[in-house]
């Protein structure tokens, strides 16, 4: 309790006891009540209140009483009323008071005096356990309505909020943390509390024109505003006047204003136009409504002519239902002496939803609300908002469809008319830039650089991360004043200024990690995101026992193995008939082949070739592996000039094995990373400024190996393209981004300005350029590499083109040759066997001619040599 709620509580001790030494005597069944006659709400339940112990009286046939005494909004005056309520009149219950200030003092005097105080109020939690004999007559509605007003702010994207709240203990102890745990549930802050004091205090224009003042300077626009209506109307003819109810802002009204929005006449209505409001829900289609309202405006009307409305509200039912509860209790607490037990087994729907009181003796939470939009002279019913299902056009059974987001709902017209969704905040004036912090000093200057112009007297800025800032900047839709501001010290350092709002943005290689966004909000990552390890390189080659194979590929030596294989097999078949030494048993011959084969890779053979076509295919072989040679021999020669590279360390588990030394960039988040994730000794890392500092240690083998982010290990590697690698896997890491303070409402257009630098291709040629300006200080080397069989493609073809050639002629030749033998065979000896036969016909004639010549016989002709036996 706050301690001018003390200071009252004292003084209404002070006065319970002056009153109960008068002793007055009851009046008999009584029923007190306890209002603000100069609010609305008080004048709304006073006649609700007495229509509904008229309604009792009518129904039930029984006298009861309702005194009503005016507290005119102040805790002392109600105090003071519960006195003498309780002791003067002997009440046996008291309806209200409508603010936890009061009802807390109303509360004691009760408790103490044992009559039942039905609150209209929302109390805390610990209120009813206080004060055993007070009753939350009205919905608690508080938590439920700051989460619809947060759904609101979610379904339009908005991060940060204004609120404006009154000054009591109420709001303050209340409905602000409430809605900040619902704001924090959705992604959402509150930028800025501003508290106004009551409107009957001391407070002036003045005061309310200077918090406006403030507000208009800043950037938020979206402006929630929780206080009572009176203050709520002034509050909103002062922000007319200042031009904040025009287009981009965003006032979202609670129930304490909104649920009375009917009661409003036209000239204050005109400054709300497009406020948006979060109110109380009723059903009224029953037909006791329909009663009631008819009456209460005839009533309501004739006692209160100078309100420009007379329609019930929210709170009217409420004091409706309460004050029928207590006559209900009260018609059984003739019978029965427990009054407050009565009351809390109240059980029946009322005007404003069901009474049955809680074990906390608090009726059932509000669960839905109405969403409405000022528009003209009164006001439009959007849509409906319900705790655990969402925005709906309607709660009717059956009809209704639930959505997070507010866009199936009626068309909201915001102030200045505006139709869209305003943004909810804009950018500051030229003569408030944005503050941009640019650290002095980075391991590559081609990447950030602060320099001095001597002519201007100012700073100057250059550098990759100038450029994709000034880039993405001339993407948004919308001017963004800035001004660079330069910034001595670490990177972390810079990071808690922009936390503590030193800073509106940092650029630079600021790595993203997950410590630093914890403290502010980071654009998407506008460069690799990954760190390298990197190495110093050694030949390949290096002691290898096979080196003299590299100059050819495995498919190279093959395909020449076989085409000298295939080469010898042809001046084998060729030359074998005219050297003895290439026959003989079948090893001899084997042998002769291979040597055929290979012996012309490395000698001549022409003078000990006997056949035109074994010399044509040795020839072309010859000039084929001329050429082979020539070309195996400059490539070893060039492998041995020039080796091939390779990394010193392979990975970072032979670095951690051997307890070798490593290196890493100052002002960076290295060194962390590598102790934290990669568990590397800390006495095992040395931290380095400069490119050159790194790369002498290497080279001295100070450390073994360093860990460079991604964007400045393209630039080490391009100064130095010999010298070093990278080697091992590279390390996911959250790249580098532009550092916004915590709830930034321009993250979203950034990163949607960064997206189109990316995708057009700007980003891609500032990194291509920044790399190209790097000149290798190294010497070039040869781009060597094995060489294979698509390198002398053509000659084999040649080659085993032409000794296919010659065998194929060989054979056909041979063939004929074998041919022409058979039928010179076949000719000799037809020859030699007329011979012989001839030379056999002659030695029988021979025979015959000595027998005749011995003993001729008559009779027998002469033998004659006709003809040669045909060959």
């Amino acid at each position: 309790m706050e301690p001018t709620s003390h200071h009252l509580l004292r003084v209404s001790f002070s006065v319970v006891l002056l009153f109960s030494l008068q002793g007055i005597t009851s009046y008999g069944a009584i029923i007190g009540s306890i209002v603000d006659l100069s609010s609305r709400v008080g004048k709304e339940e006073k006649v609700a209140m007495e229509m509904a112990i008229e309604d009792f009286q009518n129904r039930m046939n029984q006298s009861l009483v309702l005194q009503v005494k005016d507290s005119q909004g102040k805790p002392i005056h109600a105090a003071v009323a519960a006195t003498r309520l309780i002791h003067s009149q002997h009440v046996q219950a008291i309806l209200g008071p409508s603010t936890w200030e009061e009802a807390s003092l109303v509360s004691e005097i009760g408790s103490h005096s044992h009559t039942p105080i039905l609150s209209f109020a929302d109390s805390p939690p610990w209120a009813t356990t206080q004060w055993p004999y007070l009753i939350q007559a009205s919905p608690p509605i508080q938590h439920a309505q700051m989460k619809a007003v947060a759904s609101i702010i979610q379904s339009s994207g908005w991060r940060r909020v204004v609120v404006i709240y009154e000054d009591i203990g109420s709001s303050v102890n209340g409905v602000i943390p409430h809605l900040h745990d619902s704001l924090d549930e959705v992604g959402s802050e509150i930028s800025v509390l501003v508290g106004l004091p009551p409107i009957d205090s001391s407070s002036s224009s003045s005061s309310l024109y200077d918090e406006l003042e403030n507000l208009k300077r800043g950037q938020c626009r979206v402006i929630v505003v929780h206080v009572s209506l009176p203050l709520a109307l002034r509050l909103f003819q002062q922000a007319k006047k200042m031009g904040m109810m025009e287009k981009e802002y965003v006032w979202i009204t609670t129930d304490t204003t909104t649920s009375l929005v009917h009661a409003i006449n036209s000239s204050y209505i005109a400054s709300m136009q497009g406020v948006l409001g979060v109110k109380s829900y009723f059903l009224e289609t029953e037909p006791d409504f329909h009663d009631f309202y008819q009456r209460f405006k005839r009533i309501f009307g004739s006692e209160n002519p100078e309100e420009p409305n007379h329609e019930p509200g929210i709170f009217a039912l409420q004091a409706y239902d309460a004050t029928r509860a207590v006559a209900l209790a009260m018609d059984e607490y003739i019978k029965n002496e427990d009054l407050l037990d009565k009351i809390l087994s109240s059980n029946f729907h009322g005007l404003g939803g069901k009474v049955h009181f809680s074990t906390e003796r608090k009726l059932p939470p509000a669960k839905t609300f109405q969403i409405i939009n000022v528009i003209g002279k009164s006001y439009k019913e959007i849509g409906f908002w319900s705790d655990g299902l969402g925005f709906s056009n309607s709660i009717d059974p059956g009809r209704e469809s639930y959505n997070d987001s507010m866009e199936n709902l009626g068309q909201v017209f915001w102030p200045g008319e505006a139709r869209d969704n305003p943004k909810g905040w804009t950018l500051p004036t030229k003569t408030n830039r944005f503050k941009v912090a640019v650290p002095n000093g980075t391991l590559f200057n081609l990447y950030l650089q602060v320099g001095y112009d001597k002519v201007t007297n100012s700073n100057t800025y250059s550098g990759f991360a100038i450029d994709i800032f000034k880039e993405t900047i001339a993407q948004l839709p919308y001017d963004f004043p800035y001004e660079f501001h330069v910034f001595e010290g670490t990177y972390n350092e810079m990071i808690d200024q922009v936390h503590l709002k030193n800073f509106d943005v940092a650029i630079g290689s600021i790595a993203i990690t997950a410590a630093r966004c914890k403290l502010v909000d980071f654009s998407q990552p506008h460069t690799d995101t990954s760190l390298v390890m990197i190495v110093p390189v050694q030949s390949q080659f290096s002691d290898k026992a096979w080196m003299f194979l590299k100059p050819f590929t495995n498919a190279m030596w093959l395909l020449t193995a076989f085409i000298s294989v295939y080469n010898g097999f042809v001046v084998w078949m060729i030359e074998r008939d005219h050297c003895s030494g290439l026959r003989g048993s079948v090893l001899n011959q084997i042998g002769a082949l291979l040597w055929l084969a290979f012996s012309t890779l490395f000698s001549r053979q022409g003078d000990n070739l006997h056949s035109n076509l074994s010399r044509m295919a040795t020839v072309v072989w010859l000039f084929v592996t001329i050429v082979i040679m020539q070309s195996y021999t400059a490539n070893l020669a060039s492998m041995l000039t020039v080796p091939r590279l390779e990394p010193t360390v392979a990975d970072i588990e032979t670095l951690k094995y051997t307890n070798a030394m490593v290196g890493c960039t100052k002002k960076s988040f290295v060194a962390n990373y590598l102790t934290e994730v990669l568990h590397f000794n800390h006495d095992h890392l040395k931290n380095y400024s400069a490119p050159d500092e790194i790369a002498q240690a290497l080279r001295k083998r100070e450390i073994a190996a360093a860990f460079i982010e991604a964007p400045w290990a393209k630039l080490f590697l391009a100064r130095y393209c010999k010298s070093f690698i990278a080697a091992g896997p590279t390390y996911k890491v959250g790249g580098y981004g532009f550092a916004f303070q915590k709830g930034s409402l321009m993250i979203s257009d950034v990163n949607e300005a960064l997206l189109s630098v990316t995708e057009s291709g700007k980003l891609l040629k500032l990194e291509t350029d920044v790399t190209a300006t790097q000149t290798c200080v190294d010497v070039e080397l040869a781009n060597n590499v094995s060489l294979s069989p698509s390198s002398f493609c053509v000659l084999f073809i040649l080659s085993g083109g032409t000794s296919t050639i010659a065998l194929m002629v060989y054979m056909i030749h041979r063939k004929k040759k074998f041919q022409d033998s058979l039928n010179e065979h076949k000719t000799i000896w037809v020859l030699m066997f007329g011979v012989l036969k001839y030379w056999l016909l002659r030695k029988n004639r021979f025979s015959r001619k000595v027998s005749d010549m011995e003993s001729p016989k008559s009779g027998s002709p002469p033998i004659e040599l006709k003809s040669w036996p045909s060959v």
